[in-house]
């Protein structure tokens, strides 16, 4: 059977048989893979817990016959999983950032392998970020989210009205118009939005951390409509629930 090595993320696991797990991996060159396990859930495995939700690893790979592929060697190449179970907002964050992106590729159609890459050096660079505590966990999902969707070409438009380009009265957000409006033309579903969210939704979208920590007093939390908008966002787009999300809210 041919095989490969590749980098990747492990995105979740499902148990298969008494032993054997289906590990879903977002990888760096060969795109989104599936592939079994053997032998993962005995206590001698030789794959230890390299191969948990999170972790980042060096994958040799053979592709066999079937949907699934064969995971026959791992290396670790970083282990997010212990720092970001050490607090509960930064594993329920990671959580969310890696069934977001698992479920945007499911729903993208006719994406090549290599048109995943950036994708996989977003998601690595916020697991990255949240592991080392940099900035606070709602602030790198609702970043992360932003950046993931503006990748696959859905980025807000928070500049000028969605509508008609009007660069003041910039006072609503609409999902489905595409961005802010202004009040003369803002959508059925719009709600209302102030200046200082508007400069957060921008320092989200573009990583400016720098803004974020001015327009937060004492680096407080985002103000709390920031979450459900990007939520709003991400689930018009990728047009399916994110369990993850609804776990957050019914816990809440």
């Amino acid at each position: 059977m041919p095989s490969y090595t590749d980098e990747g993320v492990v995105l979740r696991t499902v148990k298969l048989g008494e032993a054997d797990r289906i590990i879903t991996v977002l990888t760096r060159s060969h795109g989104k893979i599936r592939a079994v396990a053997k032998g993962v859930r005995r206590t001698r495995s030789r794959f230890g817990g390299r191969l948990e939700p999170f972790s980042r690893n060096s994958f040799l790979i053979y592709e066999g016959r079937g949907e699934l592929q064969h995971i026959n060697q791992v290396e670790s190449v970083a282990a997010y999983g212990s720092a970001l179970a050490a607090s509960y907002e930064s594993y329920v964050a990671a959580n969310v950032m890696v069934e977001s992106v698992d479920k945007l590729l499911d729903a993208a159609e006719q994406m090549m392998p290599q048109d995943v890459q950036p994708y996989y050096t977003l998601l690595v660079s916020a697991l990255a970020s949240l592991a080392r505590g940099e900035h606070s966990a709602d602030v790198i999902e609702n970043s992360f989210l932003l950046r993931l969707l503006s990748t696959g070409g859905w980025a807000p438009r928070l500049d000028r009205c969605a509508v008609c380009g009007r660069q003041t009265d910039l006072n609503y957000f609409s999902v489905s118009a595409g961005g802010i409006t202004c009040s003369t033309d803002r959508f059925m579903d719009a709600q209302e939005i102030s200046y200082d969210m508007r400069v957060q939704l921008f320092a989200l979208l573009k990583g400016r951390w720098d803004l974020l920590d001015e327009s937060r007093q004492d680096k407080a939390a985002l103000n709390p409509a920031i979450g459900g908008i990007v939520e709003e966002w991400l689930q018009y787009y990728i047009e399916r629930p994110v369990r993850s999300l609804q776990l957050v809210k019914s816990v809440l």
